[in-house]
């Protein structure tokens, strides 16, 4: 069973509106994760300059020894992006579906106003289920 270790949600500007650490050891606190958040926005951005394909869309994944970061982003800029185990299967499929649950629960709830911060409990538990259902596991590194 594949692990997932972080999950950040970055909007259009490269604020960070959501963060969900599933990791055991290693946390990041509330000012890495920022860090961390801006940076991937901005090497995201210099990727789709420095590519040199046509029609880049930037960075999709980046692998290091201990990790792997796989990016989505949507066709309006916000971007959601994992940090995983190295090779883990299937995390584009993954990051689908977690869009599709920021748009039915977090874009769709009336209370939620656009780039701000999410802060939805149903958004959250549907999250959690769907990262199971696809058999990830989200404990310990």
């Amino acid at each position: 069973m594949a692990s997932i270790y972080n999950l950040f949600v970055i909007n259009k500007s490269g604020g960070l509106i959501f963060y969900k650490d599933y990791g055991s050891t290693g946390r990041l606190d509330t000012n890495d994760s920022l860090r961390l958040a801006s940076l991937w926005h901005s090497m995201h951005a210099i990727s789709i300059q420095l590519s040199p394909t046509p029609g880049c869309t930037g960075m999709e994944v980046l692998e290091a020894d201990t990790f792997d970061l796989h990016c989505f982003q949507s066709l309006t800029g916000t971007k959601l992006f994992v940090a995983s185990e190295p090779g883990a299967p299937g995390i584009t499929a993954l990051l689908k579906t977690i869009y599709e649950l920021y748009a039915d629960y977090v874009l769709k709830n009336p209370f939620y106003e656009v780039e701000m911060p999410i802060r939805c409990e149903l958004f959250e538990y549907n999250l959690l289920q769907a990262i199971r259902r696809e058999k990830y596991s989200v404990g310990g590194r």
